[in-house]
This record gives structure tokens, C-alpha cells and sequence, in this order.
């Protein structure tokens, strides 16, 4: 009776455990990914979004309108909340570092670009021509190519030197707007030659701390599409006849391209990365929009504070209403928080 009892109350334990840590991924090992750096990669990539918002400011506007601290508030908001969000999962101490790290240093860039365009860029930007200088101009392009790189790498692999030398290289020692020229050629080598010294030696200890991470996201699909001719970044590692696949796709901005392509030909995630559980996905919506999709709850939402009347907003779902929520979804979907 004893040794009935302690194998009833083992199998009990056993079956409690396995309910509290679910089956098994399907997964391979190597693919996987704790389940928290969905929320944490938010406001890592706030500072993808960010610049790209002042590349696109730019085109239009004066580099001294720019809402720089406004940008920090939100990028410190948004940590705070993700932080919240995962206050209740494994502590995953270097990637908090890392948030810290990136978040004080463009705290101390944005502090400086704002003293720096109010006191001293808004003077020359009235000795300017209405297009600007060369350096305005090269300076535009720059940002553009910056928001294009860091969306696909690590923004410290920028070539902050090569830009820096194609300033000299590629714009005029006189012109229109002398004094904004010159006053922008100084600006501008300063910033590239910082960055492309800071971004070295965050390359270095990034390599010397951490192993380098796979460029590839593993996602198991309830099923295969007929045909994957038309998804040329896919790729597939193993698939059942009518059974579950899985494929692999790039990181960063194209897993929410590929993402995107895989529920639209009628395909459900089952994993991303080994997780079943939240996905974090940010849209961009009118300001008076308060309809989020079926399956959804939102983290957060922001005002787009270079696009009056458009806020951004981070809604979490589980990874099998992902493709549905893909499909459905009527506002811009701005990009898919890979683990």
C-alpha cells in the first residue's frame, strides 16, 4: 500500500510537471530562444525606429525640429513597460545590459544633437539654401542608408568611417551657405568618427562577451505550402506529409517580411524559436483607432511624434493567433519582435 501510495503521489508530481512546462518544442535546440526577448527586443528596436523617423523627418524638415527628447522619453517608457511585461520570467540579465548600455548612450547623443540644433543649427539653418548644402544633402542620405543597414544588422557593423571619409570625398569646399557648409562638415565629422570609434570597441567586447547568434529564426508550421517557389527566404528543415514543418527564416525586419508571406499563402505558427507562448508586434494607427484584432492585448501605445495624428502601438498575442492576426490586421503592420 506504501509503495502504491509514493508511485500514485510520483505520477501525480510527474503529470504536474509536465503540464506546468508543457510538451516538449518541436524545435530543434539549436533554434531556440527564451521566451521574454520578444518584449525585451521592443525597445532595442525603438532605436531602429527612431532614427528611421528622423530620416524620413528630414526630407521635409529642419534637423533642429526634431522631437529629440521626446524620443528618449519614449524610448525609457517603453523599456519600463516591457520590463513590467516580464517581470515575471527568467531575469535575462545581459540583454537587460545591453537595453541599459544603448539606452543611456543615446540618451547622451539626443541630449547633445538637441542642445547642439537648438543653439547653434537653427543659426545656420538660416544662412542655408532652401535645399539645404551639400553637406544637408549627404547628411540625408547617410541617415537613410544608417535606417536600411540597421534593419537587417547590428547597427555597430555601420560603416561610420567610410561615410565619414566619402563627407570629404563627396561635397564641395565652397558653395551656398558657406557658413552652414562648414558649420555641418564639423558636425558631421565628429558624429561619424565618434560613432565609428564607439561602434568598434562595442564590436569588441560584443565579440569577446557573447557567442555570435544564428541569423536565422526556426518556426514550426501546423503545415508546409504546396509550394515555396515564391518564398525565397525560406527554408525548409524538416516536414511531415500532412503534418507539422519547419522552416527557417532571416531576423531583424525580414522575419516579419517572411512572417507576413507565410500567413498570407494560409499557413498557422505553432513555434517561433521554441516558444508557443507571447509575440509582441507594433502597427502604426491613426490616433483615434481603438480597435485592436481578435487575440490581441496591448502593451503599449506611443504618439508617432514626427507623423501628427498616428501612434505606434505594441500588441501581444499568442504565437498561434499570429497569422491571423497577419492577415487580418487593418492598420500598417510595422514590424514582427523575433526572440
Amino acid at each position: 500500500m506504501t509503495r502504491a501510495l509514493a508511485g500514485l503521489v510520483a505520477a501525480i508530481v510527474l503529470l504536474a510537471a509536465a503540464v506546468a512546462t508543457g510538451p516538449e518544442p518541436l524545435t530543434p535546440p539549436v533554434y531556440r530562444r527564451s521566451a521574454e526577448q520578444t518584449f525585451l527586443t521592443y525597445p532595442e528596436w525603438f532605436l531602429v525606429h527612431s532614427p528611421a523617423e528622423y530620416a524620413e523627418f528630414i526630407r521635409e524638415h529642419r534637423p533642429s525640429e526634431f522631437p529629440w527628447m521626446g524620443h528618449v522619453a519614449q524610448f525609457w517608457s517603453a523599456y519600463a513597460a516591457v520590463a513590467r511585461a516580464t517581470a515575471g520570467d527568467r531575469f535575462n540579465f545581459g540583454y537587460h545590459v545591453m537595453i541599459v548600455v544603448i539606452g543611456v548612450s543615446t540618451t547622451v547623443e539626443y541630449a547633445l544633437r538637441a542642445v547642439y540644433e537648438t543653439l547653434v543649427g537653427r543659426v545656420t539653418e538660416r544662412l542655408m539654401p532652401p535645399d539645404g548644402t551639400d553637406e544637408d544633402r549627404y547628411a540625408r542620405r547617410v541617415a537613410q542608408d544608417y535606417v536600411n543597414f540597421i534593419r537587417m544588422r547590428p547597427w555597430y557593423e555601420y560603416d561610420f568611417l567610410g561615410k565619414l571619409v566619402g563627407l570629404w570625398r563627396e561635397t564641395s569646399f565652397f558653395g551656398p551657405g558657406f557658413v552652414r557648409k562648414w558649420e555641418r562638415k564639423y558636425l558631421l565629422t565628429t558624429e561619424y568618427g565618434l560613432k565609428g570609434v564607439y561602434a568598434w570597441f562595442i564590436a569588441l567586447a560584443t565579440s569577446a562577451g557573447y557567442e555570435a547568434e544564428r541569423n536565422d529564426t526556426a518556426i514550426v508550421l501546423d503545415h508546409l505550402p504546396a509550394s515555396t517557389a515564391d518564398l525565397h527566404i525560406i527554408e525548409v528543415v524538416s516536414s511531415k506529409e500532412d503534418g507539422p514543418a519547419i522552416v527557417t527564416v532571416p531576423r531583424y525586419a525580414a522575419f516579419g517580411i517572411a512572417a507576413i508571406a507565410l500567413a498570407r499563402v494560409g499557413v498557422d505558427f505553432v513555434e517561433i524559436a521554441g516558444n508557443r507562448g507571447d509575440i509582441v508586434m507594433s502597427v502604426i494607427a491613426p490616433a483615434y483607432w481603438d480597435d485592436p484584432p481578435a487575440g490581441t492585448r496591448v502593451l503599449l501605445e506611443q504618439p508617432v511624434l514626427t507623423r501628427p495624428g498616428y501612434k505606434r502601438v505594441a500588441l501581444v498575442m499568442q504565437v498561434s493567433e499570429l497569422a491571423h492576426v497577419l492577415r487580418t490586421c487593418q492598420v500598417q503592420i510595422e514590424h514582427v519582435y523575433d526572440y
